[in-house]
């Protein structure tokens, strides 16, 4: 069955593992969902990801990460630009998430990057997601 939305697939898996409070999640690969686990690890969202290879795409393997007491680290974290309704940002008017409490995933011609790095290198592109 092929997937409309794979970047939708991807939020909606960690989201699940992390209301249900599991360890890890497994994603099937693909090297926008690697620079998106790399934004969540460098951002703190997540402790790591590690490329497992199987034989056909590969699996992203995402180690959650969780305050004490097993407190979310991910409060939230939501799908922005849908294949049926693409979402735009221009670098000037690049949206803040949570008054800057949260991060803007955006897509531009320069990579895959949060919303204000790609607001300090003076691009814009689709806002795929926002965490916080």
């Amino acid at each position: 069955m092929q997937m409309s939305d794979v970047i939708a697939d991807m939020l909606t898996r960690i989201r699940n593992a992390n209301n249900a409070k599991h360890q890890t999640v497994d994603i099937p690969a693909s090297n926008m969902k690697k620079a998106i686990a790399d934004i969540l690890v460098e951002e703190g969202y997540v402790k790591s990801y590690q490329v497992i290879d199987d034989g056909k795409q590969g699996i992203i393997r995402v180690t959650l990460k969780y305050l004490q007491g097993k407190q979310k680290v991910i409060r939230g974290i939501r799908r922005v630009s849908k294949p049926g309704l693409r979402i735009y940002a221009g670098c000037e008017d690049m949206p803040s998430v949570m008054n800057g409490l949260g991060i803007a995933i955006v897509s531009t011609s320069k990579g895959i990057m949060t919303g204000k790095k790609a607001k300090s290198l003076n691009v814009g592109g689709e806002v795929l997601a926002f965490v916080w």
